[in-house]
This record gives C-alpha cells, structure tokens and sequence, in this order.
C-alpha cells in the first residue's frame, strides 16, 4: 500500500505540479512584487475537469478552478483551488482526497498563500506557506525560509506560464523555474517539444508539448517522463498531461470545461 501511495501522491503532483511545472521565464530574476503581468490567458469562473486514468483504470478525479477574488494582506487575489479525489470504485482499494489552494496577486501572478491537504488512505500532511513577497521570506507551518524575488509555489507557476507567449519557441528551446516546495527553493528546466493536435472527451485540440527536466533533488525526481499538452492559443489551458510510474502510467486527460476567459481557438472540433 505504501507504494500505491507514492505513485498516486505523484498523479497530484502531475496534476498540481506537472500542470504547473511550466513557469516562471528569467525575466523573474530580480523582479519587484510591483511588476504587473498583463493576461487575458484566465480568469475567475474558469473551472477545468480531468479523468485520472492509473494504467487501464479510471482512478479518480482532478478539478482546477478559478473560484473567487480575495484578499490577503491587502492584496488583491486570485483564488485558485485544485482537488484529486478518487473514484468510488477506486476509493475501495485507495481512498484519495487531496486539496491545494493558491492566491495569486492579481497584477502580478505571483502567490501570497498557499495550502496543501493531502488524505490517501491512513497518510495525513498539512502544509501552509505566507509568503512575504516584498521582504522575501516565506513563513510555512513548518518554519521559516528566504526566498527569490517573486518565488512561485506548486500551483502558481502554471497559472503563470499561461501568461507566457510561446510562439516564437524553438524546439528545444528551456524555460527556467523557480518554485518554493517544503523547505527549499528548487530550480528546473521545462523543455519545449512542438506541437501536436490531440483529441480528449473535452474535444480536439491543436497543443503545445513539454517536458519538466528535473534537476537533482527537489519534489520533481520522478521515475520518467512527464509530457504535457497546453491549448497552443492564448488560453493555454492543460488539455493532458502523462508519465509512467514504477507499477504502471497515470494519464490526466481533460474532460470538461466552462468560465474560459474567451474563444478557445486551439480546438478545432
């Protein structure tokens, strides 16, 4: 059982961090909180359904939305909630709830806060980060750390990277992130693959492909690749992600949609 564990733990890291995992350009190095970020990529209302598939089994359930605006420390948000449960079917050999949450500065696309709740079988974890994005600090339920300017966490890259204009991206060309999990901030390239036109029960979509290239240590040292296809429009939205585990592959594969911050153009049927 604590293997199932570990590989379903990895599907809400796909789906959290792997769909998150294409973040923050270098023009980050050095930014100020001040810095704003125009987009038009979300907004609040969007919400976005996955089918979990754990080999040729439809495990579970991952929902990413949009919920509301709030505000923390005087900031306006974006709150962003996202949530793994598995399927009745599946709940009966692996029971998984697991919830996330990040407020990103609405100017900035940068988190404020952030919470991981994690419930798989008999495991528990509790995790809640502030971040200080002005003194560069971060204050987690588990002490207290310095950060880079404008340091993401596991969410909020993604929502970030949607802001990012990968037209004049070569294949092979890297992205560079920085994100703050647990205790450390860790860095990795994202490796730009092309681009696919692939079909889900959300439709057909014309896709961006890539590739989180990991570095040694950190949360994202997995037993192989992890691929992701993103609307190729300015929505960008996740459209699949994939990776194989020690006992099989996990597929996310979107399912459904509604509240997208306009036309999807990538889908094509």
């Amino acid at each position: 059982m604590n293997r199932c564990r570990k590989d379903f733990s990895l599907f809400a890291i796909i789906v959290s961090w792997g769909l998150v995992l294409i973040g923050s350009g270098p023009t980050l190095r050095g930014a100020t909180p001040q810095d704003t970020v125009q987009q038009s990529a979300f907004a609040v209302g969007e919400r976005l359904v996955f089918d979990v598939g754990y080999g040729f089994i439809t495990a579970g359930e991952a929902i990413m939305s949009v919920p509301a605006y709030d505000t923390i420390a005087g900031h306006q948000c974006y709150q962003v909630k996202f949530q793994v449960n598995s399927t009745s079917t599946f709940s009966w050999i692996y029971e998984v709830r697991d919830r996330y949450e990040t407020h990103l500065d609405v100017d900035g696309i940068f988190p404020w806060h952030f919470e991981q709740h994690i419930r798989e079988g008999h495991y528990r974890r509790d995790f809640i980060a502030d971040f200080d994005q002005t003194n560069h600090i971060v204050k987690t339920s588990e002490g207290q750390y310095s950060i880079p300017p404008r340091v993401h966490d596991i969410m909020s890259a993604f929502y970030y990277a949607r802001t990012i204009d990968y037209s004049q991206r070569s294949i092979g060309d890297r992205i560079h992130l920085q994100n703050f999990y647990k205790d450390s901030t860790y860095e990795l390239d994202v490796k730009f693959l092309g681009r696919q036109t692939i079909s889900v029960d959300a439709g057909t979509f014309n896709c961006l492909i890539v590739e989180p290239m990991a570095k040694e240590g950190g949360l994202f040292k997995s037993d192989g690749r992890i691929l992701l296809w993103l609307s190729d429009d300015e929505r960008k939205i996740p459209v699949k992600v994939s990776t194989k585990v020690v006992i099989g592959s996990i597929v996310a594969e979107l399912r459904e949609y509604s509240g997208i911050n306009g036309e999807l153009k990538a889908r094509t049927k």
